[in-house]
Formats: C-alpha cells, sequence, structure tokens
C-alpha cells in the first residue's frame, strides 16, 4: 500500500469570495434564489434615499418582539414548510448580515424557545435536525462568523486533501463511462474488477493560443497517463499538467481541444471513437485508449485547438463502454446479481482491502484536516465557536441539566453537524471547482468518520458493519478522545466578555456592508409576511403591547400595496 506523494505546493488556493460562499450555504438547493443575490449591487446607491416602505419593514424585523413573534406564528401555519423555514432563515440572515449583534440576540431568544420545547420530549435531540427558522438560522450564523477562520486556517488542509483525492483517484484505471475507480474510499465507486495496467510517459506539446498573451511560444511538458486511459482522460491529465506547472489555465477548454501522436512516420489524430474503434458482438463500441493506439513511453504528442466543436461535451451512452464491459461479473453483481452470502462476505473482503490501500494513501491529509478544525491554535478558539458553546452550557446550568452527554451532544449538533460536515461534503462552497460525483463519493466516507468522532455512541463493528465505518474504526478511540479534549479545552478558556463578543460582531458586520442588496431580501420576508398577514395581526391582537407595532405593520401593508399598483414589486 503506497504513501501517496503529496504534493505540498499546489498553487494558489481557488477561494470563492465571500459573497459566493455565504450564497451557496445560505441557498445548497436553491438555485433561484442564489442567483438573485449573486448580481453585483449598483455602485452608485444611496443608503440615505432608501425607499420609505423598506425603511419601516427594516424597522420592523429589527423590532426584537415583533420578529420572534413573527417567526414562531410563521412556524404555526401548518403550510409554511421546512422549505419555506429555511428561506425565510436565510432571507433573514441577509437583512441582518450588517446587524450581526441584533441577530444574534434573535438566535439566543429563539434556541432558547427551541429547548423549552425540546426539553418536554428529548433534549439530545436538540439541533439535529434542520426543521425550524432557528437551526438554519444557527447555520448560517456559524457560516457568517466561521467565515475567516475557514479562510485562514482550515481552507489549505481541505484543498490539499480535495486536491490529494483527486490525484489518488486518477493514479489509477477509472472508468470513463461510469466514474468508478481501482483508487477510491468509497465502495459504490470501486472498479473491482480490473486488468493490469502501466504508466506511459508523454511528451506533450502545447501550441500557442493566439489570444493568451501570457505563456510562451510553445511549450513541452511530460505528462503521465495510464495505458488504459481514453483520449478524453489523456486531455484532462495533459490540461490538469499544464496547470500545475504554470499555476493558471492553457485557455481552452476539453472540447475545444484536439490531440495529435507526431512521429517520423506519421500525424495522427487521436480520438475517443473512430473508425479503428473495436466492436464488441453486442454493437456496443470500446472507447480508445492509450494502449489501443499502442503509444509507448516517450511519445510525443500535440494538444491543437480544433478549428469546429462538432461534439461538445460527448456523453458517452449504453451504445458504448470503458473497463467495464457490457458482460462483465462486475455489472452482473452492480445489478444485484450477487451479493449472496458468502460471496457478499468475500466480495467485501476484497472491497476493503482496496479501499485501505487509499484510505492510507490519503490518511496523513485527513487527519492533518480534522485537527487543523478541533484543535486550538495558542490556545484560543474562534469567538462564535467559544460564545456559542458557553451559551449552551449555561443553559444546560440554568436548567439543571447534570447528564455531561446532553451538552456534548448539544454542541456536536451545533457546529460539526450544522456546519462542518456541510463544508467537507461540499468543496464547492468554499473553492472555485467543480465537485464530481465520485469526490462527493469519497468525502462522503471522511466527513462519516469525522462525525463518528464525535458519537458518544460505542461502535460495535461486525461483518454486516458497512465498508466506511469498518475502514475508520481503528482511527475512531483516538479521534474521540481528541474531541473530547478539545471540548474541555474551550470550556476552559476564560470566559469572553459581552463587549469582546459584540466587537467581535461589529467587525464582521462591517465586512459584509454592501455585499447583498438587502431590499431584495426585505421583499421575500414581506411575502411571507403578506401571505400569513392575517394570522400575524390575530396573534399581535392577542397579545399586549403591540399596538405601535400593529400600526407599523399596516403602513408597511399599504405602502407595499401602493408599489404592487405600480408594478413595482
Amino acid at each position: 500500500m503506497d504513501e501517496l506523494d503529496v504534493v505540498d505546493s499546489f498553487g494558489t488556493v481557488p477561494f470563492l469570495d465571500y459573497k459566493h460562499f455565504a450564497i451557496r450555504t445560505f441557498f445548497p438547493e436553491s438555485g433561484g434564489f442564489a442567483s438573485i443575490f449573486s448580481e453585483d449591487m449598483p455602485q452608485s446607491r444611496d443608503q440615505t434615499r432608501k425607499d420609505e416602505s423598506f425603511n419601516m419593514l427594516h424597522a420592523l424585523i429589527c423590532n426584537k418582539n415583533f420578529l420572534v413573534t413573527l417567526i414562531h406564528t410563521l412556524e404555526k401555519q401548518k403550510n409554511f414548510s421546512v422549505t419555506d423555514r429555511c428561506l425565510f432563515a436565510s432571507f433573514l440572515t441577509i437583512a441582518l448580515q450588517t446587524k450581526l449583534v441584533y441577530l444574534t440576540q434573535i438566535l439566543e431568544v429563539l434556541t432558547k424557545d427551541l429547548m423549552e420545547q425540546s426539553s418536554n420530549v428529548q433534549p439530545k435531540l436538540l439541533l439535529r435536525r434542520t426543521e425550524s427558522v432557528v437551526e438554519k438560522l444557527l447555520t448560517n450564523w456559524m457560516s457568517v462568523c466561521l467565515s475567516g477562520f475557514l479562510r485562514e486556517t482550515i481552507g489549505e488542509p481541505f484543498y490539499l486533501l480535495v486536491t490529494t483525492l483527486n490525484q489518488r483517484i486518477n493514479k489509477g484505471p477509472v472508468d470513463a463511462i461510469t466514474c468508478k475507480a481501482l483508487y477510491t474510499l468509497n465502495e459504490d465507486w470501486l472498479l473491482w474488477q480490473v486488468s493490469e495496467f502501466k504508466t506511459v510517459t508523454l511528451n506533450v506539446i502545447f501550441e500557442k493560443i493566439p489570444e493568451n498573451e501570457s505563456g510562451d511560444a510553445c511549450q513541452t511538458i511530460q505528462v503521465n497517463v495510464l495505458d488504459c486511459d481514453t483520449i478524453g482522460q489523456t486531455k484532462e491529465k495533459s490540461l490538469q499538467a499544464f496547470l500545475n506547472k504554470n499555476g493558471f489555465l492553457y485557455g481552452l477548454q476539453m472540447d475545444e481541444i484536439g490531440l495529435e501522436l507526431v512521429s517520423e512516420e506519421q500525424q495522427r489524430e487521436l480520438l475517443d471513437i473512430d473508425g479503428t474503434s473495436e466492436v464488441l458482438e453486442d454493437g456496443i463500441r470500446k472507447l480508445n485508449t492509450i494502449g489501443h493506439y499502442e503509444i509507448s513511453n516517450g511519445a510525443t504528442i500535440k494538444v491543437f485547438k480544433k478549428k469546429t466543436n462538432t461534439r461538445p461535451g460527448v456523453d458517452y451512452s449504453d451504445e458504448h463502454c470503458h473497463l467495464i464491459l457490457p458482460d462483465s461479473e462486475a455489472n452482473k453483481d452492480m445489478k444485484g446479481a450477487g451479493h449472496k452470502g458468502k460471496q457478499k462476505f468475500k466480495v467485501k473482503e476484497m472491497y476493503l482491502t482496496k479501499l485501505l490501500s487509499t484510505k492510507v494513501a490519503i490518511h496523513s491529509v485527513v487527519e492533518n484536516l480534522f485537527r487543523s478544525i478541533w484543535s486550538l491554535p495558542n490556545n484560543k478558539a474562534p469567538v462564535a465557536i467559544k460564545y456559542f458553546f458557553d451559551f449552551l452550557d449555561a443553559q444546560a446550568e440554568s436548567k439543571k441539566i447534570t447528564d455531561p452527554d446532553v451538552v456534548h451532544i448539544w454542541k456536536t449538533n451545533s457546529l460539526p453537524l450544522r456546519f462542518w460536515v456541510n463544508i467537507l461534503k461540499n468543496p464547492q462552497f468554499v473553492f472555485d471547482i467543480k465537485k464530481t460525483s465520485h469526490i462527493d463519493g469519497c468525502l462522503s466516507v471522511i466527513a462519516q468518520a469525522f462525525m463518528d468522532a464525535f458519537s458518544l455512541a460505542e461502535q460495535t463493528m461486525g461483518k454486516e458493519a458497512p465498508t466506511n465505518k469498518l475502514l475508520y474504526a481503528k482511527d475512531i478511540p483516538l479521534y474521540k478522545k481528541e474531541v473530547k479534549a478539545y471540548y474541555k479545552a474551550i470550556r476552559d478558556l476564560p470566559q469572553l466578555t459581552t463587549s469582546e463578543v459584540d466587537e467581535f460582531l461589529t467587525q464582521e458586520s462591517k465586512k459584509h456592508e454592501n455585499e447583498f442588496n438587502e431590499e431584495v431580501a426585505l421583499i421575500e420576508i414581506y411575502k411571507y409576511i403578506v401571505k400569513y398577514y392575517d394570522e400575524i395581526v390575530s396573534k399581535l391582537e392577542r397579545e399586549r403591547g403591540f399596538e405601535e407595532v400593529q400600526k407599523q405593520l399596516q403602513q408597511v401593508k399599504a405602502l407595499f400595496d401602493e408599489k404592487k399598483k405600480c408594478k413595482w414589486i
């Protein structure tokens, strides 16, 4: 089992800017809403001349009693769904992005209210899921407050993990059609029936692109490929090698380039499918590989710009195959023909051995990332984590909860489960990269090991245990000790003063001024208010001290109704 040649220098980490990081964490599944906040703010925006209707609505949601009552009233409506709750929480986060001290006060009040509901049932379930406005609000709040820590401390080890995983996957055969690979952490993505393969070193010539001013006239780069790689995979590895060497992209996309074998006898274009492609008995065509063209070590390949891009993003269908043949045992097993009794265990053992080789190869990178998350450099915790953990400790004390497991679970549900796992499984939230399905599968295994480290449940591993659990079974006991020490270290740190917390939140608020168009968020909040207007007014009428608020709400509705007549919103 080989230790991977991890490259320490992997170029600049392609961080997303704060705005796009926030949008992706606030709206992970709502592409439409993400787009309305992605547009750049008008530069000549005069804050002093904000529309009166928005000023009044903003003033209303800055009334703590009104906002808390509004949220509780909305959550009592049967058709105010979980999706609505999450969206409302995200609109609220954006509308109050520059008032984090106030947003944090709201978070405290709503969390205490949620505790009152949960304590009647089972306190250990608190913050376990995202089924209320406050639970999504907490996720968003952590994203805002930990964005600096994520970028400065976690970003580099996390990016190194993603690049190392990609490097490891591409070191062995990858089926171009199914994306299954010999090297993976996830058994669902394992290419477990594979013939021998060898590395082929190519001299790849990159022609100068006329429109690309930077770069030399012509560059030759050594690229390592496998004899079983398709031509498309060879293109990918060549473009990656160019990026690794130069620190910038070649300038042409995959579907804009062609490859040409250059030799004394001939120049020949290489294609995934051509007249020489092998056709199997059932009419399925095999994709051409480096081995198919009998390309040997030291061969010269030229990258050229295609005159016409006739087949962008070719998606090979059931009529083609690469490494997994249509009638192979692997295919039958995947379709559920095998995996019975002893056969199942035999297959699992074989899986596990192959998966372990990848686990060992990337192990130091995984541990480095985990420890960068759960250690305290210079004996300091991020303000948001120390503040919220102390808040949870104080609530447990006031409720006379003596079981230490309860507070451990609250902390685990509020930070690793609510924030870190979301980040670990979605590198595209943090970096300007595309996440492949295969990388997603591997990161899910790593994220599960991460969460197991925070679990208080004892793990018993029998033969029926899933392979992803078995992979990290020996590491989890040590991780659990480290996590408990991490929670204790945070608790032992001196408590933050109110002014320290407020100063941090005020600084974060200033950083994000003019990042988002708050008016767009206010319009979305208003849509919920008007949808449940009668229920909200009825609730305000039943409560004492809301007479003035009722008048303000009526004025806001009148102003927005006027706008609607003008087709403004």
